[in-house]
Formats: structure tokens, C-alpha cells, sequence
């Protein structure tokens, strides 16, 4: 895009090319050149051309080029375009102004590949997360040259070290790669039968982490039903009602100068990311209140859970780039008068936009689609309908030869969509395994072994059943290609796979106290870890249903599938049964056409026929699970004669029965963690799982909503409403 910044009139402009070699623009309300190529001049002429992957050129007479398009980027690249140093990319002001914006693509110092937001009033990278180092974000600093490209099958490969392929890597799509307006950075393929681009890659999944969305004094979150949101913090209001970059401003003009007339607002699961006036390490939550109260531009604070049971205390003077998420380990309290109200008329900062247990999961659509409205649908189902009959005998010719000539695409596939692992050898698996001696775990997709490799590594080596059919096979594939796209510290991290003829296996991290279901008759299972346990879980969960690009179902929610690290962490594993979702409802790569998963733990929907499967019966699965941790009994195969029926249906007969005492806890309590718990909060962790086994899926929370509750059972927080939502 030449010009960008200062555009022709558009009317009598034009674009030349002199007889120098130059191209030349020319506004007709100016009469000296306002843009050109900048060839030194030459007596020879040049010639223009355009090829096939968008590239204009100039070309001498000995065929040398001289000048490209793909030199100057703007805010896209195009396949076998380079990305280097001298060429950033930058994103356009808005949809209809194309002016440079605020957010660039760019290779920094380091040789590191990252998204900057330079904003009219402050700046900052925010990709990768700069709280980490590069080397922890799996980019490399070692690097000769500054350079990445992506191919024409969707491959990407910088010289960082950041590899990805698109989702539609197996297809001949067109592709382009932008920095949006919006400050992400996308990989897109047309549709050409809808006419419409699809977002097939993105490099931040939580879209609220990118810097400058929703201005000072205000956060960002992600809501299942409105997608993106930016909300004014309690007692602020917007300055500018048809641009939230502008940010808010406060409802009062008291400064706070730690007088004795401030207090602060508790809200779990946000933070404002940077500007700190203050921090200290290993200090309790009261020591942290009076550093904010000391500082008289402090305007909250941050307090985080660091590890080994010590916290930090992050004083901010500003409060930007705020946003939510179910996976952070800190709350933030917000420093506010004594003498305004905690939640005024209007304030909906926490309650009212996430909080409702009992409406709906809808799904947002994130495919960016710059839609054009069909036209002639009937003449394009006439021509289809005529040509598909005269075509069909040269397709089944073309398709049988294919099938004779090459690997199958399925194949292809797998290769593709593995690349980001390391690839193990049958034989390497095989003597790290001791010949598959030491079993550690059986299901439905196969055998788990415990491997030890040459240097040390213990792993988890899973021997997938011998694929009978095509769809045996695709599972696999689903499964490796969801795995290569999670990263959550609640979800089993894989390390590699293997994939020699009949033999498929997968490798996993190791964790050291096995399975759920093999600890759940333990003493060592104590009330405070097997609380921790249903926290973690939920936070898996709730990264698969709504964080990450592609929400993803498990549909095989179970004590098997929770695996326990050596500090008792939960991870949610065995992803075999995995189903991706787009966020526009509809699950792709799969056909619901039988029940899946395990009896006692399957949602009531599975039973209808063309009941639409949604990320509730993950939900369901957890309640059951939860009561399964907290009674000790089994929802399929306990023999007891009360409870021959289901699991939840016996605990929510014994509290209906005590006639609103506590009394009931006492009798469905597992006898491993009787008397050394603490009843509120078991009364509520039962009371949120039996609301996720509700019949009625639409009655069941999301797991976001089960995180925030339990969170806050966790921090004891005082301004939380737990009957709200049970």
C-alpha cells in the first residue's frame, strides 16, 4: 500500500512508469511526485510485472529485479513474502482507514519476533507475554539473520524459532498473514465457496491480552454470549462513548492519600498488566494494603500467588491494559473512597456480565469474515447440478489413481499437524519402555506405559489401539493437532509422537502420582488437596470451553482422566475423544452419531438422538467427578444399596432430607476427609457440583462460572453472593 499515511485524492491521480525505470504517483491537486519507487535512473527501460503469488515488480532489460511490492510491506504478508527487519508490519487505524494504526509486527534487538502497541499516550509489547523470557516462550535469540515467511501450504517458520501451520494446511487455499486492527496477528484463508476469509491461525488466543483495546481506568473480558467486552471500573464512566481506547474517568475527585478514608474492592482474576509505583515480594495481603495506602498515586494493587505458599504485591500508579482470565493465580483490589458506594447503580464490573448461572452458553464467532452477499444462488445450483454428473466418472478416474500414487491425505495430515513435536522412533519408544513392561494406565484409546529415556526424562508412553478404519485413524489426528494448540498449566503438556506403520503412540510428561481415580481411596488425599483438585480441573476445563482459538469438548470427563502431578496439580488428560468447536456452535471433524464417554459420567443429552452436544456435558461430567472426590463413591459400579441410583440424585435426597441443616455433609462426606474440612465451603462445593449434573443442560453453569465461584470460596472474599449462582 503506497502512500498510506497521506492518500491520493482518488479522482485524476495517477500511477506511471517513466522511461528512468521509476514508478511514479501523481495527485492532481499536486504537482511534484508524492510517491515513487526511487530506482537511481537509468537509460534502459523497465518493465512491470505482476506474478502469481501478488508480487508487483520491476524488471530490467537483464531480467534483474529491481524493485518489489513485497519490499514495502504494510499490514500483511503474503505467502513467500519475507518478514525482516527493515520491513515491519503495521497495522491500519480502523477498517475503513488504512492510515498507519497502533499496532506492529517486528523483529526487535534480540532477533525475536513481537507485537508492540505504540498508543498515542504510552507503549508496550505484549506478544510474546513479556513477563517471560523469549527462550520460555519457545522463541530463540540465536539467530545469524531476521527473517520469516510462510509458504504456500500454510507452514509458517521464522528465524526465531516460531514454527505453526494453519488449520487448513492440507487444502490449496489462498492465504494472506495481517496485524489487525484490533492488534493481533491472524492467518487467514479464503472460502471461496462463501466468498468470505476465515481466521485458520492467531497468535494470541485471549484477545483481551493485547495492549490498548479498552483505554485507562477500565478492562477488558471475554463473555460467551457478547465476545469481547471492555467494562469502566467501579465508580468510573466512559470519556468517550463511541471510543473506549479513550478509557474512563473516576465518579470522584477525592485523592486518595492513605488518610484512613480509603478502602478497596476485591475482584479475583484480573489484573492491569505493567505500571508499577511499588513492589514487594513474601508479603501478606494486609502488609500489601498498606503499601497501596502509602502511596498517594496508587491506585490498586495486584497480589499474586507466586509459588511454595508465598505471595508478591505489584502497586500500580496506572491502571491499564486490564483484563480477566480464569487462569490467573492473583486477585486485584482497586483502592476507592470509603465514603462511595461498593457497587453503584451501573457498575456491572463483575456481577451482571458473568455471573449468571442459568442462561444459556452461546458461542461467539470469531472468524473475522468480510462476508459479500450472494447473488444468483439459483444459477450457480443449476450449473453445479449440471456439470456434477458429466465430471463425476473423471473424478473417480483422477481420485483411484491418486489413492495408487501417493500417500493418503490422512497421512499427509498427520505429518502436518505433528510437526511442532518431536518424532520418536517405534524402536527409541520401545527400549525407553523396556519393551512396554511397566503399565501405568489403561482406556478406550489404549495402553499408557512409564518410559525412561537416555537423559534422564521420565515419560508417559501411550499406545493408541490399531486403527481398523479411516475414522480410527482421524481421531488420532484430532487429537495430536488439538494437543499442538493448548498450553494451559491445568491440561497434560505431550511431548512428541510416533508414527511407523500399524504403530501410533504419543509421549507425554510423566506425573508422578498417577490418576484421580487411583488416589480417590487414599488418606493422602486430604479435604485441602481434593479442593485444589476440583479448582484446577475447572480451570482446565474452562481454557478448553472458552479461552483457547478453538473451543474444544473432552466428552470423557473422569477421574481417569485427571492426572496428578508430584504436588498433587491436577492435569486434564486423554484428549482421543476430543471434538473442536468453532464459536459459531458448530463442532467440526465429528459426527455425534453415538454416546461418548463413560457410563456414570455421560450428560443425559447423549441419550437423544439429535440433541445438539455442547461444552455442557464436560460440565456435567465434573459435578459427577466432584461428588465422586468429596463422597468417595463410585457413580458406576458401587454396590451400596443407597446409592444403586445416580450419584447426585443420592447426595441432593440426603440435603433435601436434613431440612436445611448441615447435618447431611456429615453422611456423604468420604470417610478419608471426615471431620478435617471446612463445612461452608464443602457445602458449597457440593452445592455448585450438583447444579453442573442439573438434567437440564441450560441449567448448568459454564466452567468459567464454576471457577469464579470456587475462587472466591478460596480467597474468602466478602463481596460475593454464592447463592447467586447455586
Amino acid at each position: 500500500m503506497a502512500n498510506r499515511d497521506v492518500p491520493v485524492n482518488g479522482k485524476r491521480s495517477k500511477l506511471s512508469l517513466l522511461k528512468t525505470g521509476n514508478l511514479v504517483l501523481r495527485d492532481a491537486a499536486q504537482p511534484l511526485p508524492i510517491w515513487t519507487t526511487n530506482i537511481i535512473d537509468s537509460k534502459e527501460p523497465a518493465q512491470l510485472f505482476m506474478n502469481d503469488t501478488g508480487n508487483l515488480y520491476l524488471q530490467n532489460q537483464e531480467n534483474q529485479v529491481i524493485w518489489q511490492s513485497f519490499g514495502s510491506p504494510t499490514d500483511t504478508l503474503l505467502p513467500l513474502q519475507q518478514l525482516t527487519k527493515d520491513t515491519p508490519l503495521v497495522s491500519s487505524r480502523s477498517l475503513t482507514n488504512y492510515s498507519s494504526g497502533f499496532y506492529k509486527l517486528y523483529f526487535d534487538n534480540d532477533n525475536v519476533i513481537r507485537l508492540v502497541y505504540n498508543g498515542p499516550r504510552v507503549s508496550g509489547v505484549y506478544w510474546p507475554d513479556p513477563r517471560i523470557t523469549a527462550w520460555a516462550s519457545g522463541r530463540s535469540t540465536f539467530a545469524s539473520r531476521r527473517t520469516a515467511n510462510m509458504d504456500l501450504s500454510g507452514h509458517f517458520i521464522s528465524s526465531d524459532s516460531l514454527i505453526f501451520n494453519t488449520s487448513d494446511s492440507e487444502n490449496h487455499a489462498v492465504r494472506r498473514l495481517t496485524v489487525d486492527v484490533d492488534g493481533n496477528f491472524r492467518a487467514y484463508g479464503l472460502d471461496e465457496t462463501r466468498g468470505i476469509w476465515k481466521v485458520t491461525w492467531q497468535a494470541i488466543a485471549d484477545t483481551c491480552r493485547v495492549h490498548g483495546i479498552c483505554g485507562e481506568n477500565s478492562t477488558c473480558s471475554i463473555s460467551p454470549n457478547h465476545g469481547r467486552k471492555c467494562s469502566c471500573i467501579p465508580n468510573h464512566t466512559m470519556i468517550n462513548l463511541t471510543d473506549w481506547s479513550y478509557g474512563c474517568r473516576p465518579k470522584f475527585n477525592k485523592t486518595l492519600c492513605g488518610n484512613g478514608e480509603d478502602d478497596f474492592l476485591h475482584f479475583p482474576h484480573f489484573d492491569f498488566f505493567g505500571y508499577e509505583a511499588k513492589f514487594v515480594p513474601n508479603v501478606t495481603l494486609d502488609e500489601c494494603k498498606k503499601v497501596c495506602l502509602g502511596i498517594c498515586n496508587c491506585k490498586g494493587f495486584y497480589y499474586n500467588y507466586e509459588t511454595n505458599g508465598i505471595f508478591s504485591c505489584y502497586a500500580k500508579f496506572r491502571l491499564l491494559n486490564g483484563f480477566r482470565t480464569v487462569s490467573s493465580n492473583g486477585s486485584m483490589y482497586l483502592k476507592v473512597p470509603k465514603s462511595i458506594p461498593l457497587f453503584p447503580n451501573g457498575d456491572n464490573f463483575v456481577r451482571g456480565d458473568s455471573l449468571i448461572c442459568s442462561e444459556k452458553l452461546s458461542t461467539v464467532r470469531i472468524d473475522r469474515a468480510y462476508e459479500k452477499n450472494p447473488k444468483n444462488e439459483s444459477l450457480k445450483s443449476l450449473m453445479i447440478f449440471t456439470y456434477v454428473f458429466g465430471a463425476l466418472e473423471t473424478i473417480c478416474v483422477i481420485y483411484f489413481f491418486c489413492r495408487t500414487r501417493s500417500p493418503s491425505r490422512t497421512k499427509q495430515g498427520y505429518i502436518k499437524s505433528a510437526t511442532v513435536f518431536q518424532r520418536f522412533s517405534y524402536a527409541e519408544l520401545k527400549k525407553a519402555t523396556n519393551n512396554y513392561s511397566k503399565e501405568i494406565g489403561r482406556g478406550g484409546g489404549g495402553i499408557v506405559y512409564k518410559g525412561e529415556f537416555s537423559n534422564n526424562r521420565v515419560a508417559a508412553v501411550k499406545l493408541l489401539k490399531e486403527f481398523s478404519n479411516k475414522q480410527g485413524e482421524a481421531e488420532l489426528l484430532a487429537e495430536i493437532s488439538t494437543l499442538g494448540r493448548l498450553n494451559h498449566m491445568n491440561l497434560i503438556d505431550i511431548w512428541g509422537y510416533c508414527a511407523e506403520r500399524k504403530h501410533k503412540l504419543l509421549v507425554y510428561e510423566y506425573m508422578e502420582n498417577g490418576s484421580l481415580a487411583q488416589n480417590l481411596r487414599s488418606s493422602k488425599l486430604d479435604w485441602g488437596k481434593r479442593f485444589d483438585i476440583a479448582v484446577g480441573t475447572a480451570k482446565g476445563l474452562a481454557y478448553l470451553h472458552e479461552e483457547c482459538l478453538e473451543w474444544v469438548l473432552h466428552c470423557d470427563v473422569k477421574p481417569h482422566n485427571i492426572l496428578l502431578d508430584s504436588n498433587w496439580n491436577p492435569k486434564v488428560a486423554d484428549f482421543g475423544l476430543s471434538k473442536l468447536q468453532d464459536r459459531d456452535g458448530s463442532t467440526r471433524n465429528s459426527e455425534f452419531t453415538r454416546a461418548r464417554g463413560t457410563r456414570g459420567y455421560m450428560a443425559p443429552e447423549w441419550l437423544f438422538v439429535n440433541h445438539p452436544i455442547t461444552s455442557k456435558v464436560d460440565v456435567y461430567s465434573y459435578g459427577v467427578v466432584v461428588l465422586e472426590m468429596i463422597t468417595g463413591r463410585s457413580p458406576a459400579g458401587d454396590q451400596s444399596v443407597e446409592s444403586k441410583g445416580r450419584l447426585h440424585s443420592w447426595v441432593k435426597e440426603k440435603m433435601m432430607a436434613a431440612g436445611g441443616t448441615n447435618d447431611w455433609i456429615k453422611e456423604v462426606v468420604d470417610d478419608n476427609v471426615a471431620g478435617n474440612y471446612d463445612t461452608s465451603k464443602m457445602e458449597i462445593l457440593i452445592k455448585v457440583a450438583l447444579r453442573c449434573c442439573e438434567e437440564d443442560k441450560d441449567a448448568r453453569p459454564t466452567m468459567s462460572q464454576v471457577v469464579d465461584i470456587l475462587v472466591h470460596v478460596e480467597d474468602h472474599s466478602d463481596y460475593y453472593d454464592y447463592e447467586h449462582c447455586i
